[in-house]
């Protein structure tokens, strides 16, 4: 597969890795090229250097030939923006969007964003490792919790 992330923070430099080692093709657009250096020295993958919400950055990535989209930096809004940019120029490709706050990540989920809650995936792992329950699908992990509702 063709794969553009949008963060090469721990969560992005850590999926193009495992997508690179199976031999996808991975573009990664970052802003700081600090940041790279996640990826060790020789990059597995291409680079475009760029803020993810410019149309133009994003287009350079080659989203056009993409079939996946990943926005993980540490910032909602900025991961929320640049899907929904995606989604309207590239309506076929699959959205994967990193968001922290639950209840923004329950409203965009309900909006037809695919959103995985670290801490809410994390939670729900520890909660099954302790217990000795088997793991579940994403989207178990993935709700949120009745206690947490507005």
């Amino acid at each position: 597969m063709n794969v553009v992330i949008l963060g090469c923070g721990r969560t992005g430099a850590t999926l193009a890795l495992e997508l690179s080692a199976r031999s996808h093709k991975v573009t990664i657009i970052e802003r700081n090229p600090e940041a790279l250096r996640r990826l060790g020295k020789q990059y597995p993958c291409r680079i475009v250097l760029g803020n993810g919400l410019d149309e133009d950055v994003i287009s350079k990535a080659g989203m056009d030939s993409a079939d996946a989209f990943f926005a993980v930096t540490r910032g909602d809004n900025t991961n929320l923006m640049a899907a929904h940019i995606v989604r309207s120029k590239f309506p076929n490709a699959k959205i994967c969007v990193k968001v922290a706050d639950p209840h923004r990540a329950e409203a965009y989920r309900k909006m037809g964003l695919f959103c995985i809650n670290p801490s809410g995936l994390l939670a729900g792992m520890c909660r099954d490792w302790l217990t000795g329950e088997d793991y579940k699908g994403i989207d178990s992990y993935n709700v949120l919790p009745k206690e947490l509702e507005i």
